[in-house]
């Protein structure tokens, strides 16, 4: 498996406070990896740092081999795509050109736009104004921009990231589900995929591969099933009693009784 982005030793400080420190891991192709810990942790700074949003004040971030602030944006965004948590549209586009923003200027054949809004579950939305929706229409339209994006990517031989930050925040259970199935096809085609979690128990559903992160640093990083546990509940959320296994393949949900 190839080695799309790699994070060495990084560190972000802004003013007299350290966000993250000591921050290294690697991410690849075709990877789904899921970003937990508790308000503050780090995991938003540690997304945007892997994006390209943020440049760490010590450390190295390389992608596909190459430094990241070595990338000029439009090339960037042939490789990774974001989905923010709050994204916030004041003017009244349409449905439709939210998606065909993600062509970054390029003219998107209505086929594709309107593929990816059956995808997300937005079919006949095209032509509505993107700011009458609920905020889960809203979000669905954006992740189909991020879809749109990639789709380009994925037209020049690239299969980079795509980078989630809550994205099941403002979706019912039905389009969680959905979105967990979309991240999956995702991975399949070898883009990797890095969300940050907030329910644990969607975490199966999203992640192959867990980093936990605690006061900006990583209190855990591995599979699902061992990362998951009554050990780490408490020790990183401070929480007892959390943790039990569905049959057969022992996946662990999560079920609070207890704060210590």
């Amino acid at each position: 498996m190839s080695t799309i982005l790699t994070l060495t030793d990084a560190r972000l400080t802004i003013g007299t406070a350290t966000l993250l420190d000591h921050i290294s891991l690697s991410i690849d192709a075709g990877e789904r990896i899921a970003l937990i810990g508790p308000n503050g942790a780090g995991k938003s700074s540690l997304l945007r740092i892997l994006s390209g949003e943020l440049r760490p004040s010590r450390g190295d971030v390389s992608l596909f081999g190459r430094p990241l602030s070595g990338y000029a944006p439009a090339e960037l965004a042939e490789r990774r795509a974001v989905l923010s948590q709050q994204i916030a549209v004041a003017f009244p586009f349409r449905v439709a050109e939210i998606v065909a923003m993600g062509g970054r200027g390029t003219l998107i054949p209505d086929t594709i736009i309107n593929d990816a809004l059956g995808r997300v579950g937005l079919a006949g939305f095209a032509d509505r104004i993107v700011t009458t929706l609920s905020g889960g229409e809203q979000q669905r339209a954006h992740i189909a921009r991020v879809l749109v994006q990639m789709t380009f990517g994925e037209r020049s031989d690239t299969r980079g990231l795509i980078f989630l930050d809550e994205p099941t925040a403002s979706l019912d259970l039905r389009h969680q589900l959905d979105l967990a199935k979309i991240v999956s096809g995702c991975a399949e085609r070898g883009l990797a995929v890095v969300s940050i979690l907030h329910d644990l128990n969607l975490v199966p559903l999203f992640a192959d591969r867990v980093i936990a992160l605690d006061h900006g640093r990583i209190a855990d990083d591995g599979p699902v099933d061992a990362t998951i546990t009554e050990s780490m509940m408490r020790r990183i959320f401070n929480v007892a009693g959390a943790v039990g296994r569905t049959p057969p393949d022992r996946m662990p949900f999560v079920l609070p009784q207890s704060a210590d």
